[in-house]
């Protein structure tokens, strides 16, 4: 009766069945999570966890097959028995990361095609984040205080956990299919009842976690009604490639946005489920009003204000970027080089997402543009010049095309992420020239030079040391 249902209500929206399975499992998050404020957060924390896992379970199965369940409930019982038969060690540590990454790139290779698929890899590279995490923190808890960072120090683990938390941690409704990501020492103040403005009674979440849902709800409205008329496989037709270059740009700049938004929109409504269950709580800020953005996942204002790469880097999957900086590119510090740290964590980053050549090209340029921005950012900064005509009458200007470069680039980025494939990729870079690859490159080029003019010498400088 079920399958009849969905495909009727898929071919109903005009909507893969997939994608309206994923969505409506992340709108039941919202009678699952007062399910929980009012009749199991009194409870012990034996019901909670078993609570978080059924229901978890249960959003898996409504999405995927009964035996592709299996892979996520085979790697949790493998992390737990790593934590307990190895300890706090760095073998653990390294024994986590190698199975748990394996076991993933393994789903993809015999799983992936040469399209977007909701499969159970989807929620399973979530999953992966997390029980390497619990490693790391777990191993972390052993180490003395001074010798940890203040994340560090927040997340470590004082006590191994018992596999029904672990359990309860990975399949809670709030995170388990989409993220967002977030500590198990933040899941047992959770089920302990600290996270809350409410000291020992539910939180008065529910306006906030409405705000985020009404949010969620208008950017996937926008994303349903704008993503049929730009599409990924537009970009394969030969209608695309007999346009002029300058429509290919202004395609691509406004298909960027709206496809973004797909991210987006499920992040929002999966955040106000963890502000509804409290796990959103992220204490009193400065001005003593409660905060709710423990779980953000996106800054919204920052996404659609800023003209950087790195405010867009920043403002989006938030928790994922944090997990990755505070786990991988703090934890290569050994190598002495920054630039080469954030080489290996964009290269972890891309192998995480799948094995199509597209994340890897995605997140080179990344890097590249990354960095160019970084030495213009700090060219305009150390010449008066530049410095003068950017704080000018001339910045709404300059704005409106930083916007327009930003947007642009950020959605030739994107363009091989999202087809997957050498094929396709280079396909539609042929189509356009390379122009993002010309630019930045020649940028690089460039920059040392335009120093040397626009940035004064410091006295003495061009002097000989003795």
């Amino acid at each position: 009766m079920a399958a009849p249902f969905m495909e009727n209500l898929s071919e109903y929206l005009g909507s893969p069945e997939p994608a309206v399975r994923l969505i409506l499992s992340i709108l039941l998050g919202y009678p699952f999570a007062l399910v929980y404020r009012w009749y199991f957060f009194h409870q012990s924390a034996t019901f909670i966890h078993l609570f978080h896992t059924l229901t978890g379970l249960a959003l898996a199965t409504f999405n995927f097959a009964g035996t592709q369940v299996f892979h996520s409930f085979l790697c949790i019982i493998i992390q737990f028995l790593l934590l307990r038969l190895m300890g706090r060690t760095v073998t653990c540590v390294l024994s986590s990361f190698i199975f748990q990454m394996i076991y993933l790139l393994m789903g993809y290779y015999y799983t992936a095609t040469d399209e977007y698929d909701i499969k159970w890899t989807m929620p399973h590279c979530v999953l992966t984040l997390k029980l390497i995490g619990l490693s790391l923190d777990y191993y972390d808890g052993g180490k003395e205080p001074s010798q940890l960072s203040k994340d560090q120090k927040s997340a470590a683990l004082s006590s191994p956990p018992s596999l029904l938390e672990v359990f309860g941690f990975s399949y809670f409704y709030g995170g388990f299919l989409v993220g967002p990501q977030f500590t198990l020492r933040n899941y047992q103040k959770l089920v302990s009842r600290e996270m809350t403005d409410n000291p020992g009674q539910p939180s008065n979440s529910v306006f906030p976690a409405m705000k985020r849902f009404c949010l969620g709800m208008i950017f996937l409205a926008i994303f349903t009604i704008g993503g049929r008329h730009y599409t990924d496989s537009y970009y394969l037709t030969d209608e695309f490639e007999a346009q002029p270059f300058w429509y290919k740009c202004v395609y691509t700049l406004l298909w960027v946005k709206i496809n973004l938004y797909k991210y987006i929109s499920c992040w929002l409504i999966m955040e106000g489920v963890c502000i509804l269950t409290g796990l959103g709580y992220n204490g009193i800020n400065e001005k003593g009003e409660h905060q709710w953005d423990a779980c953000a996942n996106v800054r919204v204002w920052l996404f659609e204000t800023t003209p950087l790469f790195t405010g867009t880097i920043n403002s989006f999957n938030i928790n994922t970027n944090s997990w990755v900086a505070c786990h991988v590119f703090k934890r290569l510090k050994f190598l002495g080089n920054k630039l080469l740290s954030q080489m290996f964590t964009l290269l972890f980053l891309a192998i995480w997402h799948g094995l199509h050549s597209g994340y890897l090209i995605c997140f080179s340029m990344e890097f590249l543009i990354v960095n160019v921005e970084k030495q213009t950012q700090a060219l305009v900064r150390d010449s008066p010049v530049l410095t003068s005509i950017a704080q000018g009458p001339l910045y709404p200007l300059l704005y409106v095309l930083q916007q327009t470069i930003h947007w642009l680039f950020m959605g030739y980025s994107l363009v091989p992420f999202c087809l997957f494939t050498y094929d396709k990729w280079l396909k539609v870079y042929y189509s356009a020239y390379f122009c993002g690859h010309i630019f930045f490159l020649t940028a690089l080029v460039i920059l040392p030079y335009l120093r040397k003019v626009f940035v004064p010498r410091k006295r003495g400088s061009d002097k000989k040391e003795d």
